[in-house]
């Protein structure tokens, strides 16, 4: 019998760890360290927690780095579809406005000034983190956009020159989050941090939330899969498998309304050498649902960062919260973390029932304008008024009523 367990949708909870708590005490005391004593704090941190001072890599062409013919060629390739994808969600924001009796009224789209990615490289070097956080921001529009990194691996540096940093330094952790927030001799403050990384860097983002913007924060790397019979248990096997190495944090779940699938998936994975450290840890689950509408259920309820529907009878209007969605067997999970286009920095913890991945839509501005004629004010006027009188701000019902006499 295989030894992964079956769990009831209806008793399936999210994996907990306090591991978190403590990376905001760590990151916070960094973080006080670096308010007080500045660059000499992001140097001791750098230096005492990955061995190395910060400093800016002048970035060279992408053609310069060395890299094998098969290694540019894949970077070029995801650039450009994260580059069209991108593109694309540009033209759904324009600038509008609209007339009437009152005046006119619109909206502007304009950029965010600065942004800092935040590229890992503790345990791999993620080159397709870089495309994925700098892309966005360059076809957004944004004017500075500076790379940081525990990584000055050359494919890392040559997907930053390609997907257009205009400065990388070589900084990780929380201190690197610290000089992006307040400045540094390295990196000016900026206005936007984006990108995901280890805990550390988590609860800093988390800490400066407010000194300037973020993108989202992120928890452990998870995928849902949908399955049916009649699907393949070792494709299914693989892709539990591929989310779940990400990190020791990092989860899998399959869910399926048919005890057989989920048997035969667990006996595939067991069969796997590469699966025997994540099987222990609990890095993967199995969920049996009553019925595809109760799989469809649990899917809305976990808010998955990846879900992957292997089954074709199902209709992606019934899935209506998910970080970014696979459909069909044929659409891993890793083309996505890679090359098909779709942002790969995604909601976690069940945070995709308000936020969707990150989008060029983070780098831009919905800045409002109005544009009240005399006539307007007549109309506009006496309501305004009426309505700061029912919340008792005499000044602003003042304001309209000025005008008005």
């Amino acid at each position: 019998m295989p030894s992964l367990p079956i769990t009831p949708a209806a008793d399936w909870r999210r994996p907990q760890t306090d591991a978190n708590r403590s990376a905001l005490d760590d990151a916070r005391a960094i973080l006080d360290r670096i308010r007080q004593r500045g660059d000499a704090a992001i140097r001791e941190a750098s230096e005492r927690f990955d061995g190395f001072a910060p400093r800016v890599v002048e970035l060279q062409p992408f053609e310069s780095y060395g890299l094998t013919p098969e290694t540019a060629d894949a970077i070029r390739l995801a650039h450009s579809r994260i580059r069209r994808f991108a593109e694309m969600q540009r033209e759904t924001y324009a600038d509008r406005q609209f007339e009437d009796e009152t005046g006119t009224f619109g909206q502007r789209i304009v950029p965010v000034r600065s942004v800092g990615a935040y590229v890992p490289g503790g345990r791999h070097p993620l080159v397709s983190t870089a495309l994925m956080a700098l892309v966005p921001a360059e076809v957004a529009g944004v004017e500075t956009r500076i790379a940081v990194s525990p990584s000055d691996h050359p494919a890392v540096l040559a997907a930053c020159s390609l997907a257009g940093a205009t400065r990388f330094v070589h900084l990780g952790g929380a201190q690197a989050v610290g000089a992006l927030a307040y400045g540094s001799e390295w990196t000016p403050k900026v206005d936007l941090i984006v990108g995901p990384g280890n805990a550390w860097v988590n609860a800093a983002k988390q800490l400066v939330q407010g000194t300037v913007g973020i993108d989202t924060l992120a928890g452990p790397s998870e995928v849902l899969v949908i399955a049916g019979p009649e699907n393949d248990p070792e494709w299914i096997a693989w892709d539990l498998l591929a989310q779940a190495e990400h990190d020791p944090l990092a989860f899998s779940v399959l869910a399926s309304w048919d005890r057989d699938l989920l048997t035969r998936v667990a006996s595939a994975l067991d069969a796997m050498p590469d699966a025997a450290d994540i099987l222990e840890r609990g890095g993967i689950q199995l969920v049996l649902a009553d019925d595809e509408a109760g799989a469809v259920a649990f899917s809305n309820a976990m808010g998955p960062e990846h879900l992957h529907v292997h089954t074709e009878a199902l209709s992606p209007n019934d899935l209506t919260s998910y970080g970014s969605l696979f459909l069909g067997a044929e659409s891993t999970v890793a083309l996505g973390d890679y090359v098909s286009g779709p942002n790969h920095t995604l909601p976690t913890s069940g945070y995709a029932a308000v936020k969707g991945g990150l989008s060029v839509g983070d780098f831009l501005r919905v800045l409002t304008w109005q544009r009240v004629t005399p006539g307007g004010l007549d109309v506009l006027g006496p309501a305004a008024a009426r309505l700061a009188d029912v919340e008792g701000l005499s000044a602003h019902a003042r304001s309209v009523r000025v005008r008005l006499d």
